[in-house]
């Protein structure tokens, strides 16, 4: 036996880590709907009751599961340039969200809208904790004057993800790095800060 085998805890990680790799597997394999706390179990090696002691539902092991595996990280980059750091995460954003892996996602965000305790694992563990880093950078940027001083930066978050969003849950059309340009583009025009001193172009000479 060597010694990391007899170690407790790393036998413990190691589970861990097998649980949120087999329930990624089965989810992706046959849906969330066909997915059970038992298959899970029985993939991974381990008892029913290790992964109920680790987590409240089969959602709960999936939100971890894609959070740790398959998300862009929650930390924004600072680069000086608000710009070109929304764009290197929401670019992250979209390539996960055209993965075949993104359609757990979608399928537990589905599940979510009859389940709220799903509701809100997904939000503590998911979107909120990116929301929040999303919205420190734009206020950083605000602060920096690279945004508008009157931006509700809440708002902005939204504009800026909920594009992708439309197209990963209704199928629209597919989610691309080309989309994150489109969408940067459109907005940031009325991101811009004003300049008070600018004429009038709609004033008549």
């Amino acid at each position: 036996m060597t010694t990391e085998s007899a170690n407790p805890r790393y036998r413990s990680e190691r589970s861990h880590q097998a649980i949120l790799d087999a329930a990624l597997k089965l989810c992706l394999e046959q849906g969330f709907a066909k997915t059970s706390v038992d298959a899970i179990a029985k993939e991974a090696g381990v008892g029913k009751q290790t992964i109920y002691r680790w987590w409240p539902s089969k959602a709960a092991v999936l939100v971890e599961a894609i959070d740790r595996a398959s998300a862009p990280s929650v930390d924004f980059p600072e680069t000086g340039d608000v710009l070109a750091d929304l764009r290197h995460h929401m670019v992250a954003v979209a390539r996960y969200f055209g993965t075949d892996q993104s359609s757990t996602y979608r399928e537990i965000i589905g599940a979510a809208q009859s389940d709220p305790n799903t509701a809100q694992a997904i939000l503590a563990t998911l979107v909120g904790p990116r929301v929040e880093g999303c919205r420190r950078r734009l206020e950083r940027a605000r602060q920096q004057g690279e945004i508008r001083p009157d931006a509700a930066l809440d708002d902005v978050v939204e504009l800026l993800y909920a594009p992708l969003y439309y197209r990963l849950l209704l199928g629209t059309r597919p989610v691309t790095p080309d989309q994150v340009e489109t969408i940067l583009d459109l907005l940031f025009d009325g991101l811009r800060p004003r300049n008070p001193t600018a004429p009038d172009a709609t004033t008549d000479a």
